[in-house]
């Protein structure tokens, strides 16, 4: 469970940007836990007077209040413990307290929250890092399906499975490292655990989750992710018949060269019988001729 400080708000207009930056495959936390963290899972902490930072171990990290260089900082600490640092989609969102109190998106783009508790930011931090993540995750799958067609293509106009096998092995891998990140690592389906400590900010969470459309952009990429799977193992199902069929010919060609070499083997054993006997047969009929 997540555990979480809450600190006092003030009345007083408060605006702050947050970042969701995709770092690469995996953050490694072990060994950043400091004693003025507000959460464990996911790491979250202070920077500077007013920065906030929450890093998830799926290879994102969330950064609120921090200038251009506080966040190149940032980036470069934890730059070692980031496994397949790759740069990629980054999300952008502005917060700002509203006046009336009511928690909604705003017509400019920006989000209106109650204030800037770090309760409301790590709710705000959990939708930028899942919207960061299936982005990622969404460019896979669309090139795993770029992949797929020119395989589908081929066994649509030439009738024939394509015989790159191993294309195929690699392409159910990929599918199945895909839907591991979505349902074992991002977790998509799954609520931030502050809202264990804060079921007041249900809502908020609920309203980011429809503004990113994080529940329906799992659901797709999961069923992209079955269809991904199923053609692929359609296709590899096809080419092992293919090549059973072969085999089958290969044994049936052996078969019969076997039973042409056992025929000519046994021409070849008879034919000296044959030429021997035909050789002793004029000497035994010449003395019966002699005797007459």
């Amino acid at each position: 469970m997540t555990e979480t400080e809450f600190r006092p708000t003030s009345a007083v207009t408060q605006t702050t940007t947050a970042r969701a930056l995709l770092l690469g495959e995996r953050i490694d936390t072990v060994g950043l836990e400091r004693a003025d963290l507000v959460s464990t899972s996911p790491l979250a902490f202070h920077v500077g007077q007013a920065g906030f930072a929450v890093l998830y171990r799926f290879g994102v990290a969330v950064l609120f209040g921090l200038s251009p260089l506080e966040e190149d900082e940032i980036v470069t600490k934890i730059g070692a413990r980031v496994a397949g640092a790759s740069r990629g989609d980054d999300e952008t969102l502005v917060i700002e307290t509203a006046h009336d109190g009511e928690e909604k998106a705003l017509l400019n783009g920006r989000l209106a929250v109650k204030d800037l508790s770090e309760a409301r930011l790590l709710v705000i931090a959990d939708a930028l890092a899942k919207s960061v993540a299936l982005a990622r995750d969404e460019r896979r799958v669309n090139a795993v399906f770029d992949t797929i067609e020119p395989f589908a293509a081929e066994l649509a106009s030439k009738g024939r499975p394509p015989w790159k096998r191993k294309s195929m092995l690699e392409l159910i891998g990929q599918t199945l490292l895909v839907r591991h990140r979505v349902s074992g690592r991002v977790a998509v389906e799954d609520k931030p655990d502050v809202l264990w400590d804060r079921p007041d900010l249900e809502r908020l969470y609920a309203r980011l989750e429809d503004e990113y459309e994080l529940e329906a952009r799992g659901r797709t990429l999961n069923a992209k992710i079955d269809v991904i799977g199923e053609t692929a193992r359609a296709l590899t199902d096809l080419i092992d018949a293919d090549r059973s069929v072969r085999l089958e010919w290969i044994i049936i060609v052996l078969i019969a060269m076997e039973f042409g070499l056992s025929l000519f083997q046994i021409f070849v054993d008879q034919r000296p019988h044959a030429t021997h006997a035909a050789s002793t047969s004029p000497h035994v009929s010449a003395p019966e001729s002699h005797a007459k």
